[in-house]
């Protein structure tokens, strides 16, 4: 938790408590769904939730919003996301069933009323818009953009810091991917907005409307 409380003061005191239960409730489920390798389950608040709110630290979603998850898995960066702003609806999408039935445990254990999830390829989704698709790690940028253009809203009344868009979180050489897909994305060190080596070389995109 000191992770997420070096950068972040703000909270409510249920943001506080649903934060502080994450890691219990991921380790209960690892030990029968792997979701999180244990490596990783070890440096749980840095490696996973504190990743996920390099979104938070740059775009503000506001209430009312809509944000998919495009391949959220076990819910990553969507649960974080959806208790960093409650009053944004979060919809959760993966192709394999049973990390959906993880996200939805862990959010009814912590109390999360905003998530709702759905088990599909996001191309098979229709007839829903969102203002922005946020992901992690899940494919290449140019297949990122293609699935995820076609659901979002342009939203014209959204503040200046929020995303209208696909915002994705990535790691290594990016600069290929980037050509390969045709996307002119906005581009973030996540090291400089979170110092820690862990990001080193992660990198957080954006690509409006």
């Amino acid at each position: 938790m000191e992770e997420i409380e070096k950068y972040f003061s703000d909270f409510t005191e249920t943001q506080l408590q649903q934060f502080a239960a994450l890691q219990e409730v991921y380790t209960d489920w690892n030990a029968k769904i792997n979701v999180i390798s244990r490596k990783d389950l070890d440096h749980f608040y840095l490696h996973h939730v504190l990743h996920s709110l390099a979104i938070a630290a740059t775009f503000a979603f506001e209430k009312g919003q809509s944000v998919m998850d495009l391949g959220c898995g076990g819910g990553f960066p969507g649960v974080p996301l959806a208790i960093f702003f409650p009053e944004t609806e979060f919809h959760l999408v993966d192709s394999i069933r049973k990390k959906l039935m993880v996200v939805s445990s862990v959010a009814d254990s912590i109390g999360l009323q905003n998530i709702t999830v759905q088990h599909a390829r996001a191309e098979e989704i229709k007839n829903r818009k969102f203002d922005a698709v946020v992901s992690r790690a899940v494919a290449p940028m140019k297949d990122l953009w293609h699935w995820s253009r076609p659901l979002i809203r342009r939203n014209k009344s959204a503040a200046e810091n929020s995303a209208n868009g696909l915002v994705c979180l990535k790691g290594g050489d990016l600069s290929a991917e980037i050509q390969q897909s045709g996307c002119k994305p906005y581009i973030w060190e996540v090291e400089k907005i979170f110092p820690d080596p862990f990001f080193k070389e992660k990198y957080l995109l954006y690509q409006s409307l």
